[in-house]
């Protein structure tokens, strides 16, 4: 079955950076676009970034310019290079492809 393992969140300062990965296994992960979602507290999930499978990219407004995302077809994982992160960067975030979650990892941007 399909599953999706997210990695390398934490507790860090404004400005700092951080680096999520995401490991998908159990269907054809380089035919496959991705992308990272996230959740805060009290408000709806939404859309940070996808990468489709020739790795075009598309980003929220809020994040363009500081968040990269990639995939390394190879390893069947798609990351987030997070930098100049923002108090309201904090959020739970959720990788996706498909109708497929994975478990999320949680980001704090706090001092």
């Amino acid at each position: 079955q399909v599953q999706l393992v997210e990695s390398g969140g934490g507790l860090v300062q404004p400005g700092g950076s951080l680096r999520l990965s995401c490991a998908g296994s159990g269907y054809m992960f380089s035919i496959s676009p991705m992308g990272w979602y996230r959740e805060a507290p009290g408000k709806q999930r939404e859309l940070v970034a996808t990468i489709t499978t020739i790795s075009t990219t598309n980003y929220a407004d809020s994040v363009k310019g500081r968040f990269t995302i990639s995939r390394d077809n190879a390893k069947n994982t798609v990351y987030l290079q997070m930098n100049n992160l923002k108090p309201e960067d904090t959020a739970v975030y959720y990788c996706k492809t498909g109708v497929h979650w994975g478990q999320g990892t949680q980001v704090t941007v706090s001092s």
